[in-house]
């Protein structure tokens, strides 16, 4: 039985790894992180404002944290929200309407702007 060749093995590996890395260019992938993270212009209170807490979660009592991963392009805009952990009642929706309506700051590396997914926490709280 013949070994294969060391090179041969080294040179198909190198080309499956930057085809990988070229099409995840192409794909348009979001970082998950960058040297200058993307940031809710206005802040966190600015989001807040523009959700409306859901009627149906009022008279259900329903309270907690929304916890969502929104994808940030290179222009501060959001493409896409998903719920991570939700708590139901509409609040789940209710996030998303929220940071789709919000603009953020550009992501950055190396003063570039880039596409980031970022991290947020939504609370639903009945006073």
């Amino acid at each position: 039985m013949k070994r294969p060749n060391i090179i041969f093995v080294f040179a198909i590996l190198l080309s499956i790894m930057l085809y990988t890395e070229n099409t995840m260019a192409q794909d348009g992938q979001y970082l998950p992180f960058a040297q200058v993270m993307p940031k809710p212009v206005g802040g966190l209170k600015s989001v807040y404002s523009k959700i409306t807490y859901p009627e149906i979660a009022k008279r259900a009592g329903i309270q907690g944290k929304v916890y969502l991963l929104v994808y940030v392009n290179q222009k501060g805009n959001v493409d896409d929200v998903k719920v991570i952990k939700g708590i139901g009642a509409g609040c789940d929706v209710a996030a998303i309407n929220g940071l789709k309506q919000t603009k953020f700051t550009v992501g950055k590396n190396k003063g570039v702007p880039v596409k980031v997914k970022v991290s947020i926490s939504i609370n639903f709280k009945l006073e």
